[in-house]
């Protein structure tokens, strides 16, 4: 069965998160669009990404802190140079694109012919293209930035947007450029904001486990660093495991992983089907309840991510959810 283009659409709009600038936005929904015409499956893979969260992909192989809070992460390999402020996604005007196969089931990476036009679309509706960069190459990356820089946008500065193509009510949107300061996520935000089901899952870790999250929507490292908190505490209290219950995924946590799998019920469950929804898979109610949903998206998750599809969550699926 072919992947609707609805859910490709979803699943773009969940993932580039809730801080994307709205022509950004829009033209990315628009090459997913234009794309699926063509018979290529698209689908968005990043967007807004906080100054936390660069902080957090930073510290990854390196000692780093950033506003008094260690990132260092020494067991993780590199996997960026850019510091918090120095990534587009911070300013919610990138994104990162993959293709997935028909029936959206596995992830494609091999940059042919058909990741190239859905980079030309991109290009045609305003998108610079990581792929054209001289030296190193971004292959998934676009990025929208109306020729400002790195220091303008840290300063509050706002790009000056325009959509290249007519919406559904054929007028065209346009995003003037504002001169104040994007608050930080840290701060109390308004009852509005954020993704209703990550706040369901934030109080949800507040009331089991008292991680003290700001219940923002906001799916960023403190809520994984939570996550991560609960599930140690279930394997302390379920089997004796004797953990330091801290939030850090190490290879003590990893050696202590059991095996979750179809029919098991209780709070790891729970915690898997909250860490499959934080990473883009949806297993439906978050229920505690190891049924139908939850092996679904437990599959897509474990293909995506190229390791055994066995439909049952051991180490190397809780190392895929909690490591990187």
């Amino acid at each position: 069965m072919t992947i609707s283009l609805q859910t490709l659409l979803d699943r773009s709009i969940q993932n580039m998160g809730s801080g994307m600038n709205s022509v950004v936005k829009a033209s990315a929904l628009e090459m997913i669009k234009r794309a699926y015409k063509e018979g290529i499956y698209a689908q968005i893979s990043a967007g807004y990404r906080s100054m936390e969260e660069q902080a957090a992909l930073f510290g990854q192989g390196r000692f780093y802190s950033y506003k008094g809070k260690n990132y260092s992460s020494l067991s993780k390999p590199k996997v960026t140079n850019a510091l918090p402020g120095q990534s587009f996604h911070n300013f919610g005007v990138a994104v990162d694109f993959f293709l997935v196969t028909e029936d959206g089931k596995t992830a494609l990476w091999t940059i042919n012919t058909k990741w190239k036009r859905v980079a030309a679309i991109g290009k045609e509706l305003g998108f610079k293209w990581g792929g054209d960069w001289k030296g190193f190459k971004d292959y998934p990356h676009l990025e929208m930035t109306g020729g400002l820089f790195y220091s303008q946008m840290n300063a509050g500065k706002k790009p000056s947007l325009t959509l290249k193509f007519k919406n559904d009510n054929e007028t065209i949107i346009t995003v003037p450029p504002k001169t104040e300061v994007a608050s930080e996520i840290t701060k109390e935000p308004s009852k509005n904001k954020g993704e209703e089901t990550i706040r369901s899952i934030q109080k949800t870790l507040n009331s089991r486990y008292d991680t003290d999250l700001i219940v923002d929507g906001i799916n960023g490292p403190k809520t994984q660093t939570a996550l991560i908190k609960a599930l140690q505490t279930e394997l302390n209290k379920q089997f004796n495991k004797k953990l330091v219950m801290d939030g850090k995924w190490g290879a003590k946590t990893k050696a202590a992983i059991v095996t979750v799998e179809k029919g098991a019920k209780g709070n790891l469950t729970w915690i898997l089907q909250a860490a499959l929804y934080t990473e883009g898979y949806n297993p439906g109610s978050l229920d505690s309840i190891f049924g139908k949903g939850t092996e679904s998206a437990l599959s897509k998750f474990q293909k995506a991510k190229r390791i055994t599809v066995d439909k049952k969550a051991g180490k190397a699926t809780f190392t895929k959810l909690f490591a990187a």
